[in-house]
């Protein structure tokens, strides 16, 4: 073929609006990523303590370190968002709350709920 077919482009992201299931949808993935990097440090965490002390020290000084205190806030939130949002997705497997409606309220819930039991578990760790 010699010359160009004007076709229309498929539509990309500046296209789109974001919208609470595609941000959500992209959180979980997201989220899935940073859990991963967490084994990590759970692994390095758990391999200190069968080292020695001094692994051991080195490794919980990160931990209790401001920076590692974020770490971990943040690591506990992914992981029940993670948990929240993938018993979500399973009910839609099922075909249930597949209405936009209800998948807003959902996805609002899963947010929610995510909060609340991360500053729960954090309220129990910190008393």
């Amino acid at each position: 073929m010699s010359g160009s077919v004007d076709r229309p482009l498929s539509p990309h992201l500046q296209v789109y609006r974001p919208q609470l299931t595609s941000i959500l949808s992209i959180l979980h993935r997201a989220t899935g990523i940073f859990l991963s990097l967490g084994s990590v440090f759970l692994a390095s965490w758990l391999i200190s303590a069968a080292v020695g002390e001094q692994a051991f020290d080195c490794v919980n000084g990160m931990a209790r370190a401001w920076y590692g205190q974020i770490l971990l806030f943040g690591w506990s939130y992914a992981l029940f968002f993670h948990l929240c949002n993938g018993i979500r997705h399973l009910v839609w497997d099922a075909g249930v709350g597949l209405e936009i409606e209800t998948a807003y309220k959902t996805g609002y819930a899963v947010v929610g709920v995510s909060i609340l039991l991360t500053l729960a578990v954090w309220a129990c760790a910190l008393i």
